[in-house]
């Protein structure tokens, strides 16, 4: 029996509590920028700081020194990875949320984006575990001059470095479409969503360049999407999204 103050059909019931998530959206928007902001950080250093301590160019003996003697920050670095990678399957779905008021199925395809990204990083970076791995086990590998060895394991950490590299453009795709929903939505700032597209647009580039002209491949095509990254972690730590905003735009695309 439905009141006279009644207002909600059950339809319409069900259509609010889409709209309005159980959670504040504001707490969604800020438990996004933290772990935004902890995903780079932990990128930051596991995936920059630590190699670059370990791995030297074209330098097989070298290379395989630093990691017996710094065995200990190689595997620091690799647990970064992982909180980084933890962060980034929570984020891919916390951006749905996000973005989803904006357009539904775009907010989903980038998270298919996100997701395949996330998964062909993680096979590459099996290729920078597995060069500690082989150095670490020469005893193992007999059969091998200790030279072979260490070439062995430095091709790769190349293997890596290319993995990583060659598949950058499915996050650059997410990216340029997530940086689109952003500047659509009148709850975030544009220049944030103009930021992260550029930051897309950048790693889609810098995935080509690799391909066809490895030369050409400018380490400098990182840093709009560093950017974009942390200005957009500020942002939803301090300020989140305009809450009221959020739940018109749900409500109207519901």
């Amino acid at each position: 029996m439905v009141t006279e103050g009644s207002t909600l059909s059950p339809i319409g019931s069900r259509k609010h509590e889409r709209s309005h998530p159980s959670m504040p959206i504001q707490i969604y928007a800020r438990i996004t920028g933290v772990l935004l902001l902890l995903s780079v950080l932990s990128g930051f250093f596991g995936e920059l700081y630590v190699p670059s301590k370990l791995v030297v160019s074209n330098d097989a003996a070298a290379t395989a020194s630093n990691f017996l003697a710094n065995d200990s920050l190689f595997r620091l670095g690799f647990a970064n990875y992982l909180v980084e990678a933890v962060c980034d399957v929570a984020l891919i779905f916390l951006f749905v949320l996000l973005l989803r008021p904006v357009n539904m199925h775009l907010a989903w395809l980038t998270a298919f984006f996100g997701l395949v990204s996330t998964a062909t990083f993680a096979t590459a970076k099996l290729f920078y575990f597995t060069g500690s791995f082989i150095v670490g086990n020469a005893d193992q590998l007999m059969a091998f001059s200790p030279d072979q060895v260490n070439t062995i394991a430095l091709l790769s950490l190349n293997i890596y470095g290319y993995g990583g590299g060659l598949f950058m453009v499915f996050y650059g795709v997410a990216s340029i479409i997530r940086g689109y929903l952003i500047f659509q939505s009148s709850y975030l700032p544009k220049l944030l969503g103009a930021l992260l597209a550029l930051g897309g647009v950048c790693f889609v580039i810098k995935n080509f360049t690799l391909v066809l002209a490895p030369a050409s491949s400018s380490p400098y095509l990182l840093l709009p999407m560093l950017v974009a990254m942390l200005a957009l972690a500020l942002w939803l730590i301090i300020r989140g999204v305009h809450a009221s905003k959020w739940h018109e735009k749900a409500t109207a695309y519901e």
